[in-house]
């Protein structure tokens, strides 16, 4: 049990890193009011424009998505976060977060 304590400490220590460092791409930098409990994300080629929930930043798939886009990109540009995935892909893989 003491093993799955550690391993949740520094899964939520992770998270709150990733969320530093993407901090200057959250909130109304980019013109538009987001909701409180949500995040842009930019997807695709034509970077478009998602809004998703804080929740999404427990889930494995999408932690994997955010360490892609800090390899590609790096968390600090003027745009905001973007994901390096194809739109369809973000699509079914966000849908599947939900159910």
């Amino acid at each position: 049990m003491g093993i799955k304590k550690s391993n949740k400490v520094s899964q939520a220590a992770v998270l709150k890193q990733m969320m530093k460092r993407c901090s200057s791409s959250i909130g109304k930098k980019d013109g538009y009011d987001v909701p409180k409990g949500h995040f842009p994300v930019y997807v695709g080629v034509n970077r478009s424009r998602y809004i998703v929930p804080i929740s999404f930043l427990t889930h494995p798939e999408f932690q994997q998505l955010l360490r892609h886009a800090e390899e590609e990109f790096g968390f600090h540009h003027h745009m905001g976060l973007t994901i390096p995935c194809e739109e369809l892909v973000f699509r079914s893989l966000t849908a599947s977060m939900l159910r």
